[in-house]
């Protein structure tokens, strides 16, 4: 029954524990997975599929921005279901690359600069130089300063990480800046850099974006039948490829080249191949820039009123052009103005989600904790059952004791009841013997005593003396003999009286 009642109190002890310890603790950590999501993937083929949206979506932006803008948005929702945290990062800096080769700064800026923060959330080096590399690419034809700065920002993270693609890449992109602030020789450097890292590591699409670029180069410098061999290398590897950007913009150098060197049949057929792939991507500023070479080549010509009329066109373009840049450039500013509060919100969110991994841990802990005390009671009531019942199996020993003590006294009892029965009997003998004796005895020492002071006035005769004396003697003797017999034989009644 104790012991019974020993684990109960420590059952219930127990039981209070856990309710204080563990059901805040599995509280905390189902509000941190509400928060967060899981970050464990735990369906990898999910993964693999916005992995290769995300890839095929990236080779389509030659051919059309608009499937590449489709399927990378298509890869950002199921990022975004499962919390797929580079996933989400490629996603936006797909989309990015999309809208940038559809001419929509601002969108693709947008894109970019959510790509940055989920990249550097999950602190990923690699993804982060992409971004800074799409940004160089995206300020360009905006502002070649800030354009150089994303590029060395990528450069130094591509140094770091000894990514060779990215690195022909951005040496590509520099060269492409450079060229722009008119620093040929070293954009010469950088595309030949370039083109020999990309022919290494077999990259079609680098070989031909790096022909094509020092094509435009070449016809900058005046070098016609250089500029023409890269160009004529690219032209043939982008249709093999079917990359239709590459091809449209290929037609436009080598158009120029043409017209140059006075070849316009060849000039003219040029443009036109450009431009219905220009038309076919929908890419305005292709289209003006075809409107102004065919300009160019009509004025060579000295068909003047057909380059008037070119003339014209370009003008509208132009002007529609120049409105839409400053449109983007405005909107860029603001945008980034959002992006840097948007940045600012995802540092603090990331800040509060390690407070609440910080949370999480110190949960863990305290757990660890309350099992290892769950762990130590348990163990103690144990121990403490145990000594339940050695203590009980004692109580058992000490009861049993107890029972044959109370028989023992209890036969104690009975032995001492029938000592004191036997002691009053022989009180009683005692005292009638005493009596007895007092008046058996005291007769014949009385007689004796007679016959002293008889004998001693000279009152009696010697002979009669001595046999009364004889007689009181056998008397005396006989009483003896019969108080011996009955204090020695308890079966007998009484004494004999002799009187």
């Amino acid at each position: 029954m104790f012991a019974y009642f020993f684990l109960n109190l420590h059952a219930n002890i127990v039981m209070k524990i856990l309710s204080f310890i563990l059901i805040p603790i599995a509280f905390l950590i189902y509000t941190q997975n509400i928060r967060n999501g899981s970050n464990k993937i735990t369906n990898t083929t999910d993964t693999s599929e916005i992995i290769e949206l995300n890839n095929n979506a990236f080779k389509s932006r030659l051919i059309n921005p608009n499937i590449t803008i489709t399927n990378a948005k298509k890869a950002l929702q199921l990022s975004f279901k499962l919390n797929y945290i580079n996933g989400i990062a490629e996603s936006y800096r797909v989309i990015g690359v999309g809208n940038s080769y559809k001419n929509s700064i601002d969108i693709s800026i947008e894109n970019y600069l959510n790509a940055l923060s989920y990249f550097k959330k999950s602190k990923n080096l690699e993804g982060e130089a992409k971004v800074y590399n799409n940004i160089g690419n995206l300020y360009r034809d905006l502002d070649l300063k800030k354009s150089l700065e994303s590029f060395n920002k990528s450069l130094k993270i591509a140094e770091k990480l000894k990514n060779k693609n990215l690195l022909a890449g951005l040496y590509l992109n520099i060269g492409t800046a450079n060229q722009q602030s008119k620093n040929y020789t070293k954009a010469l450097s950088d595309y030949q850099k370039s083109l020999s890292m990309f022919i290494t590591l077999n990259n079609k699409l680098g070989i031909i974006q790096s022909n094509q670029n020092m094509g435009v180069l070449y016809l900058n410098l005046g070098d016609y039948q250089k500029a023409e061999k890269h160009l004529s290398d690219a032209l043939k590897n982008a249709k093999e490829e079917k990359l239709n950007n590459s091809i449209a913009a290929v037609n436009l150098t080598l158009s120029s080249i043409h017209i140059a060197q006075s070849r316009f049949s060849k000039a003219e057929k040029t443009i036109n191949e450009g431009l219905l792939y220009a038309k076919l991507l929908k890419d305005t500023k292709l289209e003006y820039n075809f409107t102004i070479v065919s300009y160019e080549l009509e004025n060579k010509r000295k068909n003047y009123f057909q380059a008037l009329n070119y003339l014209q066109k370009a003008y509208k373009q132009d002007s529609a052009k120049y409105a839409n840049n400053i449109s983007e450039k405005i909107s860029l500013l603001e945008t980034q103005h959002i992006q840097l509060e948007k940045q600012k919100e995802n540092e603090l969110t990331i800040a509060k989600q390690k407070n609440t991994q910080i949370l999480f841990w110190a949960s863990s802990a305290i757990a660890a904790m309350a099992f290892l005390v769950i762990f130590l009671l348990i163990k103690n009531v144990r121990k403490s059952a145990n000594t339940n019942k050695v203590l009980t199996r004692l109580n058992l020993e000490i009861s049993k004791q107890k029972d044959d003590l109370d028989r023992a006294n209890q036969n104690l009892e009975e032995i001492i009841d029938d000592r004191t029965k036997d002691l009053k009997v022989k009180n009683k003998k005692l005292s009638e013997y005493s009596s007895h004796l007092s008046h058996q005895i005291r007769s014949p020492v009385a007689t004796l005593k007679g016959l002293m002071f008889l004998e001693k006035d000279n009152l009696i005769e010697k002979d009669e003396f001595v046999e009364q004396l004889g007689y009181c003697i056998n008397d005396l003797d006989d009483k003896i003999i019969n108080i011996n017999e009955n204090l020695n034989n308890p079966g007998k009644s009484g004494l004999i009286d002799n009187d």
